[in-house]
Protein backbone atom coordinates (compact mmCIF):
# COMPACT_ATOMS: atom_id res chain seq x y z
CA UNK A 1 0.00 0.00 0.00
CA UNK A 2 1.30 3.45 -0.89
CA UNK A 3 2.31 5.48 2.18
CA UNK A 4 -0.40 8.13 2.62
CA UNK A 5 2.27 10.71 3.47
CA UNK A 6 3.69 10.52 -0.06
CA UNK A 7 2.02 13.16 -2.18
CA UNK A 8 2.00 13.70 -5.91
CA UNK A 9 4.22 16.77 -5.46
CA UNK A 10 6.90 14.58 -3.85
CA UNK A 11 7.03 12.27 -6.85
CA UNK A 12 6.89 15.10 -9.38
CA UNK A 13 9.80 16.83 -7.64
CA UNK A 14 11.77 13.57 -7.46
CA UNK A 15 11.28 12.85 -11.16
CA UNK A 16 12.28 16.37 -12.21
CA UNK A 17 15.49 16.32 -10.14
CA UNK A 18 16.30 12.88 -11.59
CA UNK A 19 15.68 14.26 -15.08
CA UNK A 20 17.65 17.50 -14.64
CA UNK A 21 20.40 16.15 -12.35
CA UNK A 22 20.15 19.50 -10.58
CA UNK A 23 17.96 20.87 -7.78
CA UNK A 24 18.20 24.38 -9.22
CA UNK A 25 17.13 23.41 -12.75
CA UNK A 26 14.37 21.15 -11.42
CA UNK A 27 13.03 23.96 -9.22
CA UNK A 28 13.03 26.30 -12.22
CA UNK A 29 11.14 23.80 -14.36
CA UNK A 30 8.47 23.30 -11.67
CA UNK A 31 8.29 27.04 -10.89
CA UNK A 32 9.20 26.67 -7.21
CA UNK A 33 12.14 27.94 -5.17
CA UNK A 34 15.30 25.88 -4.78
CA UNK A 35 14.87 25.70 -0.97
CA UNK A 36 11.32 24.50 -1.59
CA UNK A 37 12.62 21.78 -3.91
CA UNK A 38 15.25 20.69 -1.40
CA UNK A 39 12.63 20.57 1.37
CA UNK A 40 10.28 18.43 -0.77
CA UNK A 41 13.01 15.91 -1.60
CA UNK A 42 14.12 15.79 2.05
CA UNK A 43 10.52 15.06 3.10
CA UNK A 44 10.32 12.19 0.60
CA UNK A 45 13.65 10.76 1.77
CA UNK A 46 12.50 10.91 5.41
CA UNK A 47 9.23 9.16 4.55
CA UNK A 48 11.09 6.41 2.67
CA UNK A 49 13.91 6.23 5.18
CA UNK A 50 16.67 6.35 2.58
CA UNK A 51 18.70 8.82 0.53
CA UNK A 52 17.59 9.18 -3.08
CA UNK A 53 20.33 11.48 -4.37
CA UNK A 54 24.02 12.06 -3.78
CA UNK A 55 26.00 15.15 -4.75
CA UNK A 56 28.72 14.86 -7.40
CA UNK A 57 31.06 17.28 -9.17
CA UNK A 58 28.49 17.47 -11.99
CA UNK A 59 25.41 18.03 -9.86
CA UNK A 60 23.43 15.24 -8.23
CA UNK A 61 23.19 11.55 -9.05
CA UNK A 62 20.65 8.91 -8.10
CA UNK A 63 21.54 6.43 -5.38
CA UNK A 64 20.63 2.78 -5.82
CA UNK A 65 17.42 3.46 -3.90
CA UNK A 66 16.75 6.42 -6.17
CA UNK A 67 17.22 4.26 -9.27
CA UNK A 68 14.76 1.73 -7.89
CA UNK A 69 12.15 4.41 -7.22
CA UNK A 70 12.73 5.97 -10.65
CA UNK A 71 12.09 2.66 -12.38
CA UNK A 72 8.61 2.51 -10.87
CA UNK A 73 7.62 6.12 -10.25
CA UNK A 74 8.28 7.36 -13.79
CA UNK A 75 5.92 4.92 -15.55
CA UNK A 76 3.34 5.28 -12.77
CA UNK A 77 3.17 9.07 -13.05
CA UNK A 78 3.12 8.85 -16.82
CA UNK A 79 0.23 6.36 -16.70
CA UNK A 80 -1.68 8.71 -14.37
CA UNK A 81 -1.07 11.66 -16.72
CA UNK A 82 -2.28 9.61 -19.67
CA UNK A 83 -5.41 8.61 -17.78
CA UNK A 84 -6.26 12.21 -16.92
CA UNK A 85 -5.48 13.26 -20.48
CA UNK A 86 -7.71 10.52 -21.88
CA UNK A 87 -10.63 11.72 -19.76
CA UNK A 88 -10.14 15.32 -20.82
CA UNK A 89 -9.56 14.60 -24.48
CA UNK A 90 -11.87 11.67 -25.15
CA UNK A 91 -13.26 13.56 -28.12
CA UNK A 92 -9.88 13.98 -29.80
CA UNK A 93 -9.19 11.89 -32.91
CA UNK A 94 -5.38 12.32 -33.02
CA UNK A 95 -3.35 9.46 -31.56
CA UNK A 96 0.27 10.25 -30.74
CA UNK A 97 3.36 8.11 -30.47
CA UNK A 98 6.57 9.31 -28.81
CA UNK A 99 9.56 7.73 -30.54
CA UNK A 100 13.25 8.02 -29.69
CA UNK A 101 15.40 7.70 -32.82
CA UNK A 102 19.12 6.99 -33.08
CA UNK A 103 21.00 8.23 -36.13
CA UNK A 104 21.19 4.71 -37.55
CA UNK A 105 17.50 4.75 -38.47
CA UNK A 106 16.82 8.40 -39.29
CA UNK A 107 17.40 8.11 -43.03
CA UNK A 108 15.38 5.11 -44.18
CA UNK A 109 13.76 2.79 -41.65
CA UNK A 110 11.96 5.34 -39.50
CA UNK A 111 10.62 7.67 -42.23
CA UNK A 112 9.23 4.72 -44.19
CA UNK A 113 7.68 3.13 -41.10
CA UNK A 114 6.00 6.39 -40.07
CA UNK A 115 4.62 6.90 -43.58
CA UNK A 116 3.14 3.40 -43.75
CA UNK A 117 1.76 3.49 -40.21
CA UNK A 118 0.01 6.81 -40.72
CA UNK A 119 -1.51 5.57 -43.98
CA UNK A 120 -2.84 2.44 -42.29
CA UNK A 121 -4.17 4.10 -39.12
CA UNK A 122 -7.86 4.90 -38.85
CA UNK A 123 -8.22 8.58 -38.00
CA UNK A 124 -5.39 10.99 -37.31
CA UNK A 125 -2.05 9.61 -36.12
CA UNK A 126 0.83 11.81 -34.97
CA UNK A 127 4.44 10.89 -34.22
CA UNK A 128 6.73 12.95 -32.01
CA UNK A 129 10.36 12.00 -32.72
CA UNK A 130 13.17 12.78 -30.28
CA UNK A 131 16.80 12.26 -31.38
CA UNK A 132 19.98 11.96 -29.36
CA UNK A 133 22.47 9.47 -27.86
CA UNK A 134 21.21 6.10 -26.71
CA UNK A 135 21.81 6.85 -23.01
CA UNK A 136 19.59 9.96 -23.19
CA UNK A 137 16.79 8.24 -25.12
CA UNK A 138 16.79 5.07 -23.04
CA UNK A 139 16.63 7.06 -19.80
CA UNK A 140 13.54 8.86 -21.13
CA UNK A 141 12.03 5.52 -22.15
CA UNK A 142 12.62 4.15 -18.66
CA UNK A 143 10.84 7.17 -17.15
CA UNK A 144 7.85 6.62 -19.43
CA UNK A 145 8.50 9.79 -21.45
CA UNK A 146 8.91 7.82 -24.70
CA UNK A 147 6.90 4.89 -26.04
CA UNK A 148 9.87 3.23 -27.72
CA UNK A 149 13.41 3.82 -28.94
CA UNK A 150 14.58 2.64 -32.37
CA UNK A 151 18.15 2.18 -33.53
CA UNK A 152 21.41 0.40 -32.90
CA UNK A 153 21.80 0.12 -29.14
CA UNK A 154 22.61 -3.46 -28.12
CA UNK A 155 25.95 -2.29 -26.69
CA UNK A 156 24.26 0.33 -24.51
CA UNK A 157 24.57 -0.37 -20.79
CA UNK A 158 21.37 1.60 -20.23
CA UNK A 159 19.16 -1.14 -21.75
CA UNK A 160 19.28 -3.24 -18.57
CA UNK A 161 15.64 -4.00 -17.68
CA UNK A 162 14.18 -2.65 -20.92
CA UNK A 163 13.00 -5.01 -23.67
CA UNK A 164 15.04 -5.06 -26.89
CA UNK A 165 13.88 -6.71 -30.13
CA UNK A 166 16.40 -7.27 -32.93
CA UNK A 167 15.39 -6.20 -36.45
CA UNK A 168 18.56 -6.37 -38.57
CA UNK A 169 22.31 -5.81 -38.54
CA UNK A 170 23.91 -2.65 -39.87
CA UNK A 171 27.57 -1.75 -40.34
CA UNK A 172 29.48 1.39 -39.61
CA UNK A 173 31.58 2.19 -42.68
CA UNK A 174 34.29 4.64 -43.67
CA UNK A 175 33.18 7.00 -46.44
CA UNK A 176 34.64 10.03 -48.21
CA UNK A 177 33.67 12.37 -51.03
CA UNK A 178 33.94 11.39 -54.67
CA UNK A 179 37.51 11.98 -55.87
CA UNK A 180 39.02 11.77 -52.38
CA UNK A 181 42.75 10.82 -52.38
CA UNK A 182 41.88 7.56 -50.58
CA UNK A 183 39.00 6.63 -52.88
CA UNK A 184 39.61 3.36 -54.70
CA UNK A 185 42.95 2.74 -52.96
CA UNK A 186 43.67 -0.99 -52.57
CA UNK A 187 45.34 -2.49 -50.66
CA UNK A 188 44.42 0.08 -48.05
CA UNK A 189 46.96 0.90 -45.33
CA UNK A 190 45.14 2.00 -42.20
CA UNK A 191 47.78 4.52 -41.11
CA UNK A 192 46.88 6.73 -44.10
CA UNK A 193 43.66 7.64 -42.30
CA UNK A 194 45.72 9.66 -39.80
CA UNK A 195 46.42 12.28 -42.51
CA UNK A 196 42.78 13.39 -42.77
CA UNK A 197 40.11 14.92 -40.57
CA UNK A 198 37.55 12.50 -39.14
CA UNK A 199 33.81 12.83 -38.69
CA UNK A 200 32.79 10.47 -35.92
CA UNK A 201 30.26 9.86 -33.13
CA UNK A 202 30.86 11.65 -29.80
CA UNK A 203 32.54 9.87 -26.87
CA UNK A 204 30.34 7.81 -24.55
CA UNK A 205 28.10 6.67 -27.43
CA UNK A 206 27.69 3.03 -28.48
CA UNK A 207 28.87 3.87 -32.02
CA UNK A 208 32.05 5.50 -30.71
CA UNK A 209 32.93 2.29 -28.87
CA UNK A 210 33.19 0.56 -32.25
CA UNK A 211 35.41 3.34 -33.61
CA UNK A 212 37.71 3.05 -30.60
CA UNK A 213 37.96 -0.74 -31.07
CA UNK A 214 38.79 -0.24 -34.75
CA UNK A 215 41.60 2.17 -33.86
CA UNK A 216 43.03 -0.28 -31.34
CA UNK A 217 42.98 -3.14 -33.88
CA UNK A 218 44.85 -1.06 -36.45
CA UNK A 219 47.12 0.84 -34.03
CA UNK A 220 45.61 4.13 -35.20
CA UNK A 221 45.88 7.48 -33.47
CA UNK A 222 42.87 9.69 -34.04
CA UNK A 223 43.96 12.96 -35.68
CA UNK A 224 43.47 16.27 -33.89
CA UNK A 225 41.11 17.45 -36.64
CA UNK A 226 37.82 15.89 -35.62
CA UNK A 227 34.16 16.70 -35.99
CA UNK A 228 32.21 14.88 -33.28
CA UNK A 229 28.49 14.86 -33.96
CA UNK A 230 25.41 12.68 -34.37
CA UNK A 231 23.91 15.11 -36.90
CA UNK A 232 23.58 13.39 -40.27
CA UNK A 233 23.02 16.58 -42.33
CA UNK A 234 26.09 18.25 -40.79
CA UNK A 235 28.26 15.16 -41.26
CA UNK A 236 27.09 14.69 -44.84
CA UNK A 237 27.71 18.29 -45.93
CA UNK A 238 31.08 18.54 -44.19
CA UNK A 239 32.27 15.32 -45.82
CA UNK A 240 31.12 16.35 -49.29
CA UNK A 241 32.96 19.67 -49.05
CA UNK A 242 36.24 18.51 -47.49
CA UNK A 243 38.76 15.68 -47.44
CA UNK A 244 37.34 14.35 -44.18
CA UNK A 245 36.67 10.65 -43.60
CA UNK A 246 33.24 9.96 -42.10
CA UNK A 247 32.47 7.02 -39.83
CA UNK A 248 28.87 6.62 -40.98
CA UNK A 249 25.96 4.21 -40.44
CA UNK A 250 25.52 2.42 -43.77
CA UNK A 251 21.81 3.27 -43.96
CA UNK A 252 22.55 6.99 -43.57
CA UNK A 253 24.78 7.12 -46.66
CA UNK A 254 23.23 4.46 -48.92
CA UNK A 255 21.61 6.96 -51.30
CA UNK A 256 24.80 9.04 -51.58
CA UNK A 257 26.82 5.89 -52.27
CA UNK A 258 24.40 4.70 -54.94
CA UNK A 259 24.46 8.13 -56.60
CA UNK A 260 28.26 8.33 -56.50
CA UNK A 261 28.46 11.43 -54.31
CA UNK A 262 30.24 9.47 -51.60
CA UNK A 263 32.41 6.36 -51.80
CA UNK A 264 33.16 3.64 -49.27
CA UNK A 265 36.85 3.24 -48.47
CA UNK A 266 38.35 -0.22 -48.90
CA UNK A 267 38.93 -0.84 -45.21
CA UNK A 268 36.01 -2.38 -43.30
CA UNK A 269 35.38 -0.87 -39.89
CA UNK A 270 33.01 -3.71 -39.01
CA UNK A 271 32.18 -7.03 -40.64
CA UNK A 272 28.63 -7.86 -39.54
CA UNK A 273 27.75 -4.61 -37.82
CA UNK A 274 25.57 -3.95 -34.83
CA UNK A 275 22.03 -5.03 -34.06
CA UNK A 276 19.40 -2.45 -34.96
CA UNK A 277 16.10 -2.92 -33.21
CA UNK A 278 13.35 -1.45 -31.08
CA UNK A 279 13.43 -1.01 -27.33
CA UNK A 280 10.30 -0.75 -25.18
CA UNK A 281 9.51 -0.36 -21.50
CA UNK A 282 7.97 -3.67 -20.44
CA UNK A 283 6.61 -2.12 -17.23
CA UNK A 284 4.15 -0.07 -19.33
CA UNK A 285 1.05 -1.51 -20.99
CA UNK A 286 1.52 -0.99 -24.76
CA UNK A 287 -1.22 0.88 -26.60
CA UNK A 288 -2.80 -0.45 -29.77
CA UNK A 289 -1.07 2.40 -31.63
CA UNK A 290 2.34 1.33 -30.29
CA UNK A 291 1.75 -2.32 -31.17
CA UNK A 292 0.71 -1.33 -34.68
CA UNK A 293 3.75 0.88 -35.17
CA UNK A 294 6.12 -1.83 -33.92
CA UNK A 295 4.61 -4.28 -36.40
CA UNK A 296 5.10 -1.71 -39.18
CA UNK A 297 8.76 -1.38 -38.18
CA UNK A 298 9.15 -5.17 -38.40
CA UNK A 299 7.61 -5.26 -41.88
CA UNK A 300 9.76 -2.40 -43.18
CA UNK A 301 12.92 -3.93 -41.65
CA UNK A 302 12.16 -7.34 -43.17
CA UNK A 303 11.83 -5.75 -46.60
CA UNK A 304 15.23 -4.08 -46.55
Amino acid sequence: MLNARIKLRHLQAFLEVARQRSFARAAERLAITQPGMSKTIKELEEILGTALFERTSRGVALTQAGLTLLRHAGPAIRALEEGVSALGEAHATVRWLRVGALSTVESRLLPEAIRRWQQAEVGEAGVNVVTGPSAFLLSRLRRGELDLVVGRMTEAREIRDLAFEHLYYERLILVARRGHPLAGVEPFEAHRLEDYAWVLPPPQTTLRQQVDSFCVRHSLRLPGRQLETLSLPLSHRYTLESDAVWVAPEEAVRDALDEGRLCELALPLEQQGGSVGLCTNSSLEPSLALEGFCETLRVVAAGR
